[in-house]
């Protein structure tokens, strides 16, 4: 293989559906065995077309062609459309929406559109013709302008932009039956001329009824025996076909650098006209197909004779199929001993504005396969074949290295493009990573999610890329949807095993909280293996270390040195802290923390009152002054501080839950109160009675000590231990809050209560073990919507530390907190890699032929708004409205207007009904202040409610009058102007 230039583009993802094919695998498979997407239709499917039987009995009707099934079927519901506006929008529209989807999903890069342009091409819309124009089951209340946004070609790759949150340029190209390979050529050079940086190139053609068939006429374009022979010495026209597909390009250096799956590389295209030096408009010309070829092979630099495959576009009739090659023969000039044709209209018919990105696809993977696809139905040479290098092979033949292939389209008018592709390059190899690997998943439905479960499960169970590589694409690649789930494997098959029991769910929570624990927390050992394999964690770890006065790394592995406060201490500030870091690097920031005991001080460090180095020195300073101090003992008591009753050698320590106290004093006091107890009581393992009157005698050298650093007002709120409620910047930078501290009992109950007063939040320990968790739970965190995780193991759990911390990053981000989950692997290079299609949960959105079915649900539709304005008060009127403008048939009275598939176009009308069936003139933003029935009513019944002066009733009569008069254009701009008024007030 030669070297690259600098100008050659990646294509790194594609997607198609094709007659007979519903993946460009499937399709695939079904170019290598030959078998035709043309088909015979049924007689059902003549009758649901509208084919009479005078007409099917005509001469030369031709009941065949390359059928779109399901085109009917749309995931209306992810892409935010009412079952009204689904119902009328472009079939094609709808189709190459969902396999741009697809299409991004497969390059792995549809978690982030900056950067993302758009090239698309359709045909023309018969659906508007033929199923909407003057067909009285459409829905009604439609605007003209509901019917052109919905159904002009100009909206197709605007669309697309809008609906997948892509922000490079959004164009739709159409030049007839070459439109989707011109697309493909502006997208390359969109992309060589920086306009993106990575394109999206497609086309669709879908013209129903597409089971329709056809009429042959002697002398035209379609076959009449329903087969396209391309090249064939019986070639005697086309069929037309139905179908998408849409591929992902990227510069070259680019897909390379990302860790891409490249499945071809593009050399060069080019685009050019015939202009008049032909017999007519739509006749083709070989001097301008030949320009168009050569120029591309020149762009390329390659020579032509090291092209052994030519994807044509091969129309199978006596007049284009000896043009075609003769402008091959000419363009090529230095011919290859032997180039094989084939043209994919063969299997699929004519698919007209999406025919030359059919034919990219074919190419494509074939450069990819290393195999020339067939041509089975190929009897003989047709007309100046047999004078040229090229042949049509009957049989897929073996394609060694190097493979390039020529693809061209040529539209009616005399439009010519050709494509160089060229096999890809070996991929990189990749380091091995990390031993766990987090995988998520995420869906707009529980359905949706199962079933996405099951087909990676599937995948995960056979041959593939590395877990690692898996893991990066599902978080990196995948837009983020509101069910989620998420598992923690080493292996693919571990992973596969987990999906079944993985966590699941669709929160809501966003805010976080990080608790750090105190003494008593701490275990030899204690996130050794994430300072193993987390360098953001080994950075932090070392940040530490070098202010301490010890060997960090061997107090952490020794259970002896940590047992001595003057090493516990530190040690733990250390490693709380180095777990700060590492969750704020994955996009973890607490909306306020809470430490126990030594772990404020890891709170007030990452809030600004410390610097970390300060922090440590002081950290270190409490450890040695205590570590000093007489041996005591501390007791934890299963009763609440309230409950109590202390004698006067014992004190208070900590209050930790509702039910569940320390206490601290002298060994032999704190023996005879455990004795007293009535309840069972537990001896905790420290040296000494922290928080009691026993650290009384090194208060004043710690005061000498906190007064020697910097103290600054907190930047993010924690809860203080002192008080149990947000500590002050009065308080923070007070040396003698740090002395109290120390001394007075930990109020961490209190605290915790502040912490969940302000809704519900997730509570993060970021520290060893899971003691705080576990007094966290005892506050009853479900009945308030909080919930709770640990970050590393408890020291009797067999498991990698990895396991732990992912985990929670998973469930975190399952919560609904906005986490960073490329952060985890952005020191590692990985590939992405494809990985099965998301499972669009298709519901039917189809207005009938007139005449070939009867209305559904309309005539119901019609008397319920009918007799809305008489009967069932303001919220069955303004519901029924609702269900009748957005073709829904059951609307609660919280169901979300703009969730619902509503938009501000719609609202006009929704406002102008409600106007006229209530009589109360509604402000044009009320769609916006209330967007449920329920809040809608309520504002309906407030303004009704208020009482008027007679001057006031006359301007309410004015107003209501002049919203009557107003047109939808009128009220429309009306809304706009409010919704941005209220826009700019509320920024």
């Amino acid at each position: 293989m030669t070297g690259y230039t600098g100008l050659e583009i990646a294509v790194v993802g594609m997607a198609g559906r094709f007659p007979g094919s519903s993946t460009v695998d499937e399709f695939w498979d079904h170019v290598l065995a030959g078998e035709a997407g043309v088909r015979r239709f049924t007689d059902d499917e003549l009758d649901a077309a509208g084919v009479s039987a005078q007409r099917r009995a005509e001469p030369g009707f031709v009941p065949m062609g390359g059928a779109l099934d399901g085109i009917e079927f749309f995931d209306a519901k992810l892409f935010g459309y009412s079952p009204r506006d689904a119902a009328v929008l472009d079939p094609q529209q709808r189709v190459f929406l969902e396999c741009a989807w697809h299409a991004l999903e497969h390059a792995g890069h549809l978690g982030d559109g900056e950067g993302i342009g758009v090239y698309a091409s359709a045909s023309v819309n018969t659906y508007l013709l033929r199923h909407l124009w003057d067909n009285p089951a459409v829905p009604g209340g439609l605007q003209p302008l509901d019917l052109l946004l919905a159904n002009d070609k100009d909206t197709l790759a605007s669309r697309v932009a809008y609906h997948l949150d892509l922000t490079g340029p959004a164009i739709t190209v159409q030049t007839a039956c070459s439109s989707s390979l011109v697309a493909i050529h502006v997208a390359c050079q969109a992309l060589l001329g920086r306009d993106c940086d990575t394109a999206l190139a497609g086309g669709v053609s879908i013209r129903p009824p597409v089971h329709e068939g056809y009429r042959y006429t002697e002398g035209g374009i379609l076959a009449a025996d329903g087969r396209c022979l391309p090249f064939d010495a019986d070639a005697h026209g086309v069929v037309a076909g139905n179908g998408v597909a849409a591929v992902v390009l990227r510069r070259l250096e680019d897909a390379l650098a990302d860790g891409d799956t490249i499945h071809a590389v593009v050399k060069g295209t080019a685009v050019n006209n015939d202009g008049a030096g032909k017999v007519g408009f739509t006749a083709p010309s070989v001097h301008g197909q030949a320009r168009a070829i050569r120029a591309a092979h020149e762009l390329s630099e390659v020579d032509s004779s090291t092209i052994g495959y030519v994807e044509a576009h091969g129309t199978a009739t006596p007049l284009g199929d000896p043009i075609e090659v003769a402008a091959l023969t000419q363009a090529f000039t230095t011919p290859p001993e032997s180039c094989a044709l084939g043209s994919v209209k063969a299997l699929i018919g004519h698919l007209d504005a999406a025919a030359g990105v059919a034919g990219f696809v074919k190419a494509v993977l074939a450069v990819r396969a290393g195999v020339v696809p067939p041509s089975p139905y190929f009897t003989g040479p047709g007309t100046g074949l047999e004078r040229s290098p090229f042949f049509v092979n009957r049989e897929a033949l073996p394609w060694p290295s190097p493979r390039r292939a020529g693809v061209s389209g040529f539209g009616m008018g005399g439009t010519n493009a050709h494509a160089v592709l060229e096999e890809p390059p070996s991929p990189e190899p990749m380091a091995p990573g990390r031993s766990r690997h987090l995988l998520v998943l995420s869906a707009a439905s529980e359905e949706s999610l199962r079933e996405s479960r099951e087909r990676l499960a599937g995948h995960l169970a056979g041959a593939g890329a590395p877990l690692a590589d898996v893991s990066h694409t599902l978080r990196t690649g995948r837009r983020a949807l509101r069910h989620r789930l998420a598992v923690v494997a080493g292996d693919r098959a571990e992973a596969g095993a987990a999906l079944a029991g993985a966590w699941t769910g669709a929160g809501d929570r966003a805010d976080v909280v990080f608790l750090f624990p105190g003494q008593g927390s701490q275990h030899a050992g204690m996130a050794a293996r994430l300072a193993d394999e987390e360098p953001v964690f080994r950075a932090a770890l070392d940040e530490c270390a070098a202010h301490l006065p010890f060997d960090l790394d061997e107090v952490l592995a020794d259970a002896g040195l940590l047992q001595r406060t003057r090493f516990t201490q530190p040690a733990l500030f250390a490693v709380e802290y180095a777990l700060a870091r590492l969750w704020e690097r994955w996009g973890v920031r607490p909306a306020a923390m809470l430490g126990h005991s030594v772990g404020e001080y890891v709170a007030a460090c990452l809030a600004g009152v410390f610097s970390p180095e300060d922090a440590l020195k002081l950290v270190t300073a409490r450890g040695e002054l205590m570590d000093a101090l007489p041996a005591g003992a501390m007791l934890s008591v299963p009763m609440g501080a309230d409950e109590l009753e202390l004698p006067d050698d014992v004190c208070l320590a900590a209050s930790n839950a509702p039910a569940m106290s320390t206490v601290a004093g002298t060994v032999e006091a704190i023996d005879r109160f455990a004795a007293g107890l009535s309840v069972p009581s537990r001896r905790l393992h420290t040296s000494h009675a922290f928080h009691s009157s026993m650290v009384d005698p090194v208060l004043g050298a710690f005061a000498e000590r906190v007064g020697e650093v910097e103290l600054r007002a907190p930047r993010v709120p924690f809860a203080s231990n002192v008080s149990g409620t947000w500590i002050t910047a009065a308080e923070a930078t007070d040396p003698g809050y740090w002395v109290r501290h120390a001394r007075e009992a930990v109020r961490f109950s209190e605290g915790l209560r502040t912490l969940l007063a302000g809704g519900p939040v997730n509570l993060l320990e970021a520290g060893p073990g899971n003691v705080l968790t576990t007094l966290a739970r005892q506050h009853d965190l479900a009945a308030g919507g909080h919930a709770a995780f640990g970050s590393l193991r408890h020291p009797r759990e067999d498991k990698h530390d990895l396991d732990t911390v992912l985990t929670a990053l998973g469930r975190l981000w399952i919560s609904g907190v906005p986490v960073d989950l490329a952060a985890p692997t952005a020191d590692e290079r990985r590939r992405r890699v494809p990985l099965p299609q998301y499972p669009f949960e298709r519901v039917r959105h189809w207005v009938d032929l007139p005449g070939t079915t009867a209305p559904q649900a309309e005539p119901g539709r019609a008397a319920a708004a009918a007799a809305v304005p008489a009967q069932g008060g303001d919220l069955a009127v303004i519901t029924a409205i609702w269900q009748e403008l957005l073709g829904i048939d059951r609307i609660g009275p919280d169901d979300d207007y703009f969730e619902l598939g509503g938009h501000s176009l719609l609202a006009t009308q929704v406002l102008a009904r409600i106007t006229g069936g209530l009589g109360v003139a509604l402000p044009a933003g009320a769609i916006f202040e209330a967007p449920t029935p329920a809040r809608l009513t309520a504002l309906v019944e407030r303004l009704r409610a208020e009482q008027r002066e007679p001057a006031q009733d006359d301007e309410f009569a004015r107003l209501l009058a002049e919203i009557r008069d107003m047109s939808p254009e009128e009220l429309r701009a009306e809304l706009d102007r409010e919704r941005d008024a209220q826009e700019i007030s509320q920024s």
